[in-house]
């Protein structure tokens, strides 16, 4: 779709039922009780199984006590969990010219592409992917900027499942509800068009000039001779579409990516907050109380009340029959189920997150101590295979958009530059342990089974062939086994 007409509904009605989608995962997501609450107050109020949802339920403190549910950030683990499996350990990203792999290097570490992707990837495990943008601000620095564009702030165009065009869209500063600002981002190969919208909270509205809102008025400037667009200079698209995964269940043929939580995990979320707040209810009911005759109670005056004061020392003569039954002060406190509510809250925890692709002891359940990182690998099968998949969706993406950077950077920044498409490799999830990967070196020496350039590339994996050779020149020279060139030598002279 082109920009949008004045006063069509807004978000697109095409989108209503992802939008919808998303943002029920996005409450989760959140972690925010509001937020859940205003989702679940609306509608999909029972579960599967019938009962109303804990977050469903009108809560109307009384006598100043607060709301006794308690919410349990499962969601937002597990979208972390998915991210860090990714790329808690950096990308290798290699090209065959030296001088734009350095450059390629100086824009990953300037940029911070590290972060940035960890953002990309925890927001495509929640709400089913993210989109990676590419923009540039000489001002601001002298290289491209990547960023990330979250998944219900854009109207993608796609065809045979590939990104054509992707309108980003934001609500700017002074928005109400009577009167909203929109900004629209619309991204097409060679151009960027920029657009400014005065609207409500359901339609669009007018499109009104960029400078009649502070946000969007230095982009004038930037604008070619038709006025609403940038032409970039280069021949594709500034921005990317990453899946978490796919296929989408819901909405099969789709191109959009499912979330983590589309297994779906709202009912066992909902249910292990309502284990947690039945525990914790356990755990206030369970207060040791006294309870005491009227007569032992000070009366304060008219009006004022009575009070038992359970610190004092000495107690004047009460006129009470010593025998009289219930005349006594009693102790009243109830058990706490916590082995019943532990198991159930494990047993919730377990399923929810073998549901959406990974392992318990990935999150630190039946953890024990691992010999080495093989002996991890196997207890996390699970988890590996499901970070393996999401690696093949987010290997084509990230190359195509630093390759997009690089056209960038040689267009606004280094002219000379060569651009290449870069190679993408993911670092391993779970590093060897040090002693173990010395002690395997060690037999292999010993049985002479093994090369010097063997041993390096086994102990620095993320070495390239430059750097290794250099490392095994130093090693055989150290160790006097290195055999100098008998023609540089003289020795057939």
């Amino acid at each position: 779709m082109p920009l949008p007409d004045n006063g069509v509904p807004w978000p697109p009605p095409h989108l209503a039922g992802l939008y919808g989608e998303i943002t029920v995962n996005d409450a989760w997501y959140s972690g925010d009780r509001k937020r859940l609450a205003d989702v679940y107050r609306t509608e999909r109020q029972r579960r599967h199984d019938g009962r109303r949802r804990l977050w469903a339920r009108h809560r109307n403190p009384q006598h100043g006590k607060d709301d006794g549910r308690l919410h349990i950030p499962l969601a937002g683990d597990i979208a972390s969990t998915s991210a860090e499996l990714l790329f808690a350990e950096p990308l290798a990203l290699t090209v065959d010219n030296t001088t734009t792999q350095d450059r390629l290097d100086a824009l990953a570490e300037a940029g911070g592409l590290a972060n940035t992707l960890l953002e990309a990837a925890e927001v495509g495990a929640a709400l089913g992917g993210s989109f990676l943008r590419v923009t540039w601000n000489a001002e601001l620095a002298a290289r491209p900027l990547l960023t990330v564009i979250h998944p219900d702030k854009a109207v993608p165009e796609f065809s045979y499942g590939l990104l054509q065009a992707v309108t980003f869209w934001r609500e700017l500063p002074g928005s109400d509800r009577s009167t909203v600002w929109r900004h629209l981002e619309r991204h097409e190969r060679g151009r960027i068009l920029h657009a400014l919208y005065e609207g409500a909270e359901d339609r669009i509205g007018t499109r009104v000039p960029l400078t009649e809102h502070p946000d969007t008025a230095g982009l004038v400037d930037s604008l070619d001779a038709e006025g609403d667009s940038i032409t970039t200079g280069v021949e594709a698209l500034t921005a990317a579409y990453v899946p978490n995964m796919l296929p989408n269940r819901r909405h099969r043929g789709s191109p959009y990516g499912r979330s983590d939580y589309d297994a779906p995990l709202h009912d066992l979320m909902d249910a292990l907050d309502e284990t947690w707040s039945s525990w914790m209810r356990d755990i206030r009911l369970a207060r040791a109380r006294l309870i005491v005759p009227d007569s032992y109670l000070r009366d304060h005056g008219p009006g004022r009340g009575a009070s038992f004061d359970d610190d004092r020392e000495i107690w004047a003569a009460l006129s009470i029959p010593p025998t009289e039954n219930g005349a006594g002060i009693t102790l009243s406190q109830f058990a706490i189920r916590v082995a019943e509510h532990q198991a159930t809250g494990d047993s919730i925890v377990r399923q929810a997150v073998r549901s959406a692709g990974y392992s318990a002891q990935t999150f630190g359940m039946d953890d024990s101590t691992a010999v080495t990182a093989t002996e991890v690998k196997a207890r996390e099968r699970k988890s590996m295979t499901t970070r393996a998949k999401k690696a093949r969706y987010w290997a084509p993406g990230v190359a195509d958009i630093l390759h997009v950077a690089l056209m960038l950077d040689r267009r606004l920044f280094t002219p000379s530059l060569v651009v290449e498409r870069p190679r993408v490799a993911f670092g391993d999830s779970v590093s060897e342990d040090p002693t173990s990967v010395a002690q395997t070196l060690s037999l292999l020496a010993q049985a002479q089974a093994v090369s010097v350039d063997t041993k390096v590339h086994i102990l620095h994996p993320d070495w390239d062939d430059l750097a290794i050779q250099a490392e095994v020149e130093r090693i055989l020279i150290e160790s006097g086994a290195a055999v100098p060139d008998p023609i540089q030598t003289g020795a057939l002279g």
